[in-house]
């Protein structure tokens, strides 16, 4: 009995320590980056999608919350790989009011949900063509811990590391 209870606190213990949501990817384009979705307008409108990336800015409007995001590769845990070549950016539209603080610039997100119409913008002065997300799910990842600089970097504890 004692070594079936310990089995199942180390699991409960293990599965506390998982680091984002995995959503399912039946049925989604899991490898349609923004750059093609510009380069075929319409084409794959309707698509469902699994896109993240690092948040440029956030705006709220009437009927929804836009979030402009610089796109990148996932990792498998479906965090933004922003050490990896960014795919471009995209839009992202949740319906209703998210706060501005916390989905702020700099932040990493990943969202899935369907194409619509891509949307002409800019990116300071220059045009740019976005592909729009509309949101079903949203995933805000923790900010990164860093030590102040000069503080040194010491952890002492027990774990296990998946992914980045």
């Amino acid at each position: 009995m004692p070594h079936v209870l310990i089995l199942v606190l180390t699991l409960s213990f293990l599965a506390g320590c998982a680091t984002g949501p995995r959503y399912e990817t039946a049925g989604v384009a899991t490898d349609l980056v923004p750059a093609e979705v510009v380069a075929s307008p319409g084409v794959y409108r309707d698509s469902r999608v699994i896109w993240g990336g690092m948040i440029v800015a956030t705006r709220n409007l009437a009927e929804y919350t836009e979030m402009e995001v610089l796109g990148y590769p996932l990792e498998g845990s479906q965090r933004p790989a922003t050490n990896r070549s960014p795919h471009g950016r995209f839009l992202v539209r949740k319906p209703g009011y998210l706060e501005e603080m916390d989905y702020a610039q700099g932040r990493h997100i990943t969202v899935t949900g369907t194409l619509g119409e891509n949307v002409d913008g800019r990116v300071g002065e220059a045009p740019y063509v976005y592909p729009v997300v509309h949101a079903t799910e949203l995933h805000l990842w923790p900010e990164a811990r860093r030590a102040p600089p000069g503080q040194p970097r010491f952890h002492i504890g027990v774990g296990v590391i998946f992914g980045r």
